[in-house]
């Protein structure tokens, strides 16, 4: 072949190949947004002030809500805008009504809201009175207040004088004319018209006896916060007495930079006694109490209300939490009967689902809608409250979420979509005949709350990389939808977000796929990186869908610093079927342990550029166990962890999570059951071989400061060398921005070091 045959032949190669070779080339990348922690945890927030407790009126021409102060995110203010779409307005602030004077806590409002997991200051609940729409009730700093919707604007009215003995969890009657309080343990009523005096329906409260409030127990674990429901006609109270006397005392030691505060709660650990509650309805007009007897084998009160005809009725769970019973109370006592009797081998799980159907009657009383998962996956059911006899309703491909609201002839709910990873919402008739509501699309997540007619919703519509927005809606398709703007997001957050990709994970059980989302860094270095993964483990939660994440600048940060981020649902986590949701019944350690260890194996076969070798994990609460466990394994595939707030010794955690899951802690032959013995994360101490950073608050009620101090004792008997960071004062949520910022900068120190080339 010539030179010039050759030249020629070399030329149309190169022209043929241009177009291939330019695809493959590498093209500008568009620049990668900078992102600090300070701005990752500064103020204002980066997807915008979101608001909480969100709520359609009364009379439909209001929706309200909890909004962070423009001033100070950390402090709530009460706002409310026009149904129709008018621009919202500040109804009240705390600075408003203290008048410069200082907010003030006792250690129990303290420890409500922390079992209600808010962390911020301010105006932290309310609630409509009575059903004109005028006026709306909330507590502050131990005394109550109302605001009224007047012509010339809200008016605030301070309704109690006492900030040293709070009136504690507050309700209106359902007509509005009365409250009712919990004060010094008794149950108080105090009318709002004409000029009556407040008193006391109940006597002979003593520091471990109370009325009207939820133990514990019922707050952190059952999601009961309330301890007294006003009857349908106002006229009398389904109240519940908390008898705390044989419950073990726990001291805390609340350390704080310049003092020691020693606090004694009533903790009630696995296997230890659990408060005494018994269910009584009180007269309002004079305060007569009439017991309710609890079924034989009752030992948790979980949920308690009134049905539409005036008949109380309880929820109760045995110990094993393997027998739930809907007990109803006709005229009023007992002996109760017996409506529903929902069983379940390993556990059941407690829901709101029920709700009387009006529009449908059975045995001569409306229906009643009720969730089961008995089918192996949760669907609503009908059930004749005269025979107990249940019709299926829903046939979900995946599990319903929970009830919305029912007009009586329809029924609206929630459901799980793409494997528990988005949530839709669906209205079904009487007859079975379902349909996704208006706005329905892939890969968002969507919930409501429904007016009292169920006729609008107030839909909150989240997705990945997209904060959480609210939206006025018909139940009734093709009606035009009413946006409800709020607090726009820092522009930065569209420049950060960052993009997920789905990664096939499958279980240490060789079959069951997991959710597992990756992100790749961007400090736009070749080579393997360092990956921080990312799980919580435990049940009860779900952490890896197409949910707006509070982690998003968190992820993207790590992006920058040159790191890959894996999420992982584990085998027990929530959003799916029964078989997958029980899996941590007498295996806490074990199934998530597995699990999380095949992922990280086979995370570098999935995704290009992960270094093996440079896999680290972070973990809260559960998820800190789950650190901690994984790092005290011979077998373990992680180079380093981070455990925050970590249970180590499961019988020290509560009765009601734990033996829901391990059962009780004796073996009967006076030693420790296995369940509790695997997940003992003392006795592993010896097998700590890599870098492990331990973090708590000093006054975590929930994740007592005693599970660390155990562990660091253990570790350091072994002479094995570990990181501890404490937060004097701080509890479970580690709360504050100075303090966050502090934590996750010492988070990010530590992997720099452990995960580092």
């Amino acid at each position: 072949m010539t030179a010039d045959r050759l030249t020629t032949r070399l030329l149309a190669l190169a022209a043929a190949w241009a177009p291939i070779l330019a695809m493959a080339a590498p093209t500008a990348a568009a620049p990668v947004a900078p992102l600090t922690l300070e701005r990752v945890f500064g103020d204002p927030p980066l997807q915008g002030r979101l608001v909480r407790q969100a709520e359609i009126s009364p009379d439909g021409a209001w929706v309200s809500y909890l909004r962070p102060s423009q001033a100070d995110s950390d402090q709530l203010e009460l706002w409310a805008q026009p149904s129709s779409g008018g621009a919202p307005r500040k109804l009240v602030s705390a600075s408003e009504v203290l008048g410069g004077r200082s907010q003030q806590l006792t250690e129990a409002e303290r420890m409500a809201l922390e079992r209600k997991r808010i962390s911020q200051g301010g105006i932290t609940s309310y609630q409509w009175c009575g059903p004109s729409g005028k006026t709306l009730l909330f507590p502050l700093s131990g005394d109550l207040y109302l605001v009224r919707l007047t012509t010339e604007g809200p008016r605030a009215q301070r309704l109690t004088q006492d900030e040293q003995v709070p009136e504690q969890d507050p309700t209106c009657s359902p007509d509005g004319s009365r409250l009712a309080y919990v004060k010094g343990g008794e149950l108080w009523v105090q009318p709002l018209d004409g000029d009556g005096a407040a008193r006391a329906l109940t006597r002979g409260a003593t520091p471990t006896r109370f009325w009207g409030l939820a133990e514990f127990i019922a707050a952190e674990e059952l999601s009961r916060q309330r301890g007294y429901w006003w009857s349908p006609d106002g006229r009398s109270l389904l109240a519940l007495n908390v008898d705390e006397s044989e419950v073990p005392v726990k001291t805390r030691a609340q350390i704080f930079a310049d003092r020691t505060t020693m606090t004694q709660q009533r903790y009630p650990g696995a296997g230890e006694k659990n408060a005494r509650v018994s269910a009584w309805t009180l007269q309002v007009s004079d305060g007569r109490a009439t017991p309710l007897p609890l079924p034989a084998d009752a030992e948790y009160i979980a949920r308690a209300g009134w049905f539409g005809d005036g008949t109380p009725w309880l929820q109760t769970l045995t110990r094993d939490q393997r027998q739930l019973l809907l007990t109803e109370y006709p005229n009023g006592a007992g002996p109760g009967r017996m409506v529903i009797d929902e069983r379940d081998p390993a556990w059941v799980e407690v829901h709101d689902d029920l709700l009387e159907i009006d529009g449908l009657t059975l045995s001569g009383q409306p229906a009643l809608l009720w969730s089961s998962e008995s089918s192996g996956r949760r669907q609503l059911v009908l059930v004749d409250r005269r025979t107990g006899e249940r019709r299926p309703l829903t046939s979900e491909p995946e599990p319903v979420a929970h009830r919305v609201c029912s007009d009586g002839k329809t029924v609206v709910y929630a459901a799980a979509r793409d494997r528990g990873r988005s949530r839709e919402l669906f209205a079904i008739d009487l007859d079975g005949k379902a349909r996704a509501l208006d706005g329905a699309r892939p890969r968002q997540w969507r919930d409501a709350r429904g007016d009292g007619a169920c006729a609008r919703l107030l839909v909150t519509r989240g997705a990945w990389g997209e904060p959480p927005v609210l939206s006025l809606q018909q139940v009734t398709p093709g009606a035009p939808v009413v946006a409800l703007p709020g607090d726009a997001p820092d522009p930065l957050l569209a420049r950060i977000v960052p993009t997920p990709q789905g990664v096939d994970i499958t279980a240490a059980d060789g079959s069951t796929p997991l959710n597992a989302l990756y992100f790749a860094p961007l400090d736009g270095k070749a080579g393997p990186h360092a990956v921080i993964a990312m799980a919580y483990g435990g049940p009860g939660a779900s952490t890896t869908n197409w949910n707006w994440s509070r982690d998003t600048a968190l992820i993207a940060y790590w992006q920058r610093r040159g790191y890959g981020v894996f999420t992982l649902d584990t085998r027990g986590m929530q959003n799916r079927d029964r078989a997958f949701t029980r899996a941590h019944r007498h295996a806490f350690g074990v199934v998530d342990v597995q699990d999380l260890f095949a992922a990280v194996r086979q995370l570098p076969k999935r995704v290009a550029g992960v270094d093996p070798k440079r896999i680290g994990f972070f973990g809260w609460s559960y998820g800190g166990f789950l650190a901690e466990r994984a790092m005290l394994d011979a077998e373990t595939p992680l180079a380093a962890a981070v455990a925050v707030a970590p249970p180590t010794d499961w019988t020290l955690y509560d009765t009601a999570y734990t033996e829901r899951y391990l059962g009780m802690p004796q073996d009967g032959r006076g030693g420790q059951s296995a369940p509790y013995g695997q997940a003992n994360l003392v006795e592993r101490a010896k097998l700590l071989s890599k870098p492990l950073l331990i973090v708590h608050g000093t006054a975590d009620d929930n994740v007592l400061f005693e599970h660390t101090l155990r562990l660091a004792e253990a570790l350091q008997n072994e002479a094995a060398p570990f990181e501890l960071m404490i937060y004097p004062g701080k509890a479970h949520g580690i709360a504050g921005r100075s303090a966050k910022l502090h934590l996750y900068r010492t988070i990010d120190a530590f992997f720099a070091r452990t995960l580092g080339r």
